[in-house]
């Protein structure tokens, strides 16, 4: 038997005749299809080839044409086949992965429908920061929002201060920090920028279920031989520890779990503020005494 004839009779095996129709049984990477000759043979692509006797075709134990790849979007190469035209996959990483399926089964206009998708679709951003411009749309925010919302006050345009020789830099590691954050828990708070208010410099508000929960005020004065100095400060710990505080507001109608809202503030419930240094001694003394 020529090798022609012995793979037509490989493909002739996995058919079946219904209604005067040849339908053929495939198993691409353990999902199953049944379609015909004439779907597989419309175009000119490997499939074609692979069920005209150029190729030759594996089986697995129970008959069904084995190919060897996955078979998440072999359905659509089936319906392009079939109709010439499919939709296209929403997000841009399906539409990747059908690319690379209609480069393997060779389907050429499928792959340039693919590439001119891709060429020219927008990247749609990360995430997105809404930029405060008053105070009633502000409040409208951190009511209606069902995230924990962490906001930063920035505000180093206002030159009637003066400012000490690390402010600039501290004020710029305050923004940095802001934007890594919001990198880094997007989908989980809303973040947003307030450029609004008059007197603080730079400072960080922390809300859960639409109230405020926490502040960290990253400006101060400091009095030289000459006149005050306004000091921006960047206390990155604190900060940091304030954002994690605020997933324990995630879900609405439901408070933070007290025991753990304890175990995860590094400071005592005393307000919004941190205790000094002198504070914390006084508290070790009196607890030695008793």
């Amino acid at each position: 038997m020529s090798g022609a004839t012995a793979n037509t009779g490989l493909a002739e095996a996995a058919t079946t005749t219904q209604s005067d129709s040849k339908y053929v049984r495939l198993n691409v990477g353990g999902t199953l299809h049944l379609t015909t000759i004439d779907t597989l043979c419309k175009q000119d692509t490997m499939l074609r080839a692979m069920f005209s006797g150029r190729m030759d075709v594996l089986h697995d134990v129970d008959g069904w044409v084995l190919i060897d790849r996955c078979g998440k979007h072999f359905g659509s190469i089936l319906s392009f086949l079939r109709d010439g035209t499919i939709t296209l996959p929403d997000t841009r990483r399906e539409q990747d992965e059908l690319l690379q399926e209609a480069k393997y089964y060779c389907v050429q206009e499928l792959v340039r429908q693919l590439e001119d998708a891709l060429n020219t679709q927008i990247s749609e951003p990360i995430c997105q920061v809404p930029l405060i411009t008053s105070t009633p749309e502000e409040q409208l925010l951190v009511s209606k929002t069902t995230k924990p919302v962490v906001k930063l006050i920035c505000n180093r345009h206002n030159n009637k201060y003066s400012y000490t020789s690390m402010s600039d830099d501290n004020l710029l590691k305050n923004i940095e920090l802001f934007d890594k954050l919001c990198l880094r828990f997007n989908g989980r708070i809303l973040f947003i920028k307030s450029v609004i208010g008059r007197s603080e410099i730079c400072c960080w508000s922390f809300y859960g279920h639409g109230q405020k929960i926490g502040e960290v005020c990253c400006t101060s004065i400091v009095y030289g031989t000459d006149k005050k100095h306004t000091k921006v400060e960047f206390p990155e710990a604190r900060i940091f520890e304030e954002t994690l505080n605020v997933l324990l507001y995630e879900h609405r109608g439901k408070g933070p779990d007290a025991e753990l809202m304890q175990a995860t503030r590094g400071y005592r419930d005393r307000g919004n503020g941190y205790p000094s240094d002198d504070e914390d001694d006084k508290l070790d003394r009196a607890f030695r005494r008793k």
